[in-house]
């Protein structure tokens, strides 16, 4: 069984797969306290749902996309069932997960099943949370078909994730980066000067559900 805050159609407000259609399906529960945390919400609440009772009702929505997320998705064990159910099923199937330590019970990353698109935070300074608390050997062992994203407050974090990039065998090859300014946080223009003017090979990205649907916290 998997506790599940909402489920809906959507469009994909970040990564490579931005503004294609997808069907969301956000998981009760999270175990850190990001700042900016736009999904306070899913923290507590949902209902209980058999694997297959999700995989039913994400295909009752007819997209090929699915987008598995949180709170945070890896503290549900069962989650693996699901993300290998979807994959079955013959969806594209990403996961957006916070990319830290957490409880005994928190999946790992090298266990999300192979074929999943694997969404990964960098929590930079101004999320509140320290470096000690990101899974950096789980980073490191990230493949080409996954993806890096850093959501920076300030010029700060920036600097933070910038060199991050910079320093060689810090991040794993391959892997994309996209860098966002928190909404109401850092001037869009401001961060996109920053990382033209360092010549970084990085995506700037919106959050895009933001931008379409500013204000609106569920069902977006």
């Amino acid at each position: 069984m998997l506790q599940i805050s909402e489920i809906y159609r959507a469009i994909c407000g970040e990564s490579r797969f931005s503004g294609m259609p997808c069907v969301l399906v956000r998981l009760t529960g999270c175990h850190v306290r990001c700042a900016w945390c736009d999904s306070a919400h899913a923290f507590n609440g949902g209902q209980p749902l058999a694997v297959d009772d999700v995989v039913a009702q994400v295909a009752a929505h007819g997209l090929a996309t699915v987008l598995v997320t949180g709170g945070e998705p890896l503290l549900q064990p069962a989650v693996v069932d699901l993300l290998r159910a979807l994959l079955a099923d013959g969806r594209t199937v990403l996961l957006e997960t916070s990319g830290t330590k957490g409880p005994r019970t928190l999946v790992p990353l090298h266990e999300v099943p192979a074929g999943v698109h694997r969404i990964v935070d960098l929590k930079a300074p101004g999320s509140g949370l320290g470096d000690d608390v990101i899974d950096w050997d789980g980073i490191a062992r990230l493949g080409e078909g996954d993806e890096l994203k850093a959501v920076l407050a300030d010029r700060r974090d920036y600097e933070w994730a910038r060199d991050l990039v910079r320093e060689p065998g810090r991040l794993p090859a391959g892997v994309a980066v996209s860098f966002s300014p928190v909404q109401d946080g850092l001037a869009p223009a401001e961060l996109a000067g920053w990382i033209l003017a360092d010549g970084l090979e990085v995506r700037f990205q919106m959050q895009l559900h933001k931008v379409v649907w500013p204000g609106v916290e569920r069902g977006v």
